[in-house]
């Protein structure tokens, strides 16, 4: 594994959420680093970051926030890294303001937007985005993918059990 994955929380009040997806970088021997940033409360700590994170290994960013959600595009301003921005849950707007926060970004500036709350799937995308070149992680993907389609395959087994015993 060359590169780390970088997950930068808006709040800490994120970590519940975001733990899922640290638990599929832990589960697939991804290095990374956790740290709290704020687009607006440390603007420039957010800016220095993402300015340095290529040259310091890392190879995407993953990054949380909820209500502006400015956070994924400030760090994306300042790198040519894939940024994947979770779009976090609010009590104002059930997350919908952090999720068009997240994917309405300017031509040029690119975000990837995962599901509201989708730490999991984040953590799966910037996987996949450094399976591209790292075959091992590639094969540790296929596998996670072959174990999801078992399970599906034995739900349905026993879906069917259930049904003919009506």
């Amino acid at each position: 594994m060359n590169k780390k994955v970088a997950v930068i929380m808006g709040s800490d009040s994120d970590f519940p959420v975001v733990s899922a997806g640290i638990k599929r970088l832990k589960a697939l021997d991804i290095p990374f680093e956790v740290h709290v940033m704020s687009a607006h409360r440390t603007p420039d700590r957010a800016a220095s970051f993402a300015v340095s994170a290529a040259k310091e290994g890392f190879g995407v960013i993953i990054a949380a926030a909820g209500k502006a959600a400015h956070l994924a595009g400030v760090l994306a301003a300042y790198t040519t890294l894939p940024v994947i921005g979770i779009p976090m849950k609010t009590s104002d707007m059930g997350g919908l303001d952090s999720l068009l926060s997240t994917v309405q970004m300017p031509s040029g500036i690119p975000v990837a937007a995962v599901a509201i709350n989708g730490a999991d799937n984040a953590a799966i995308l910037a996987a996949e985005i450094l399976a591209v070149t790292d075959a091992s992680l590639s094969e540790k993907l296929q596998d996670m993918k072959r174990q999801m389609a078992e399970s599906v395959a034995k739900k349905d087994a026993a879906l069917e059990k259930e049904i003919a015993a009506l």
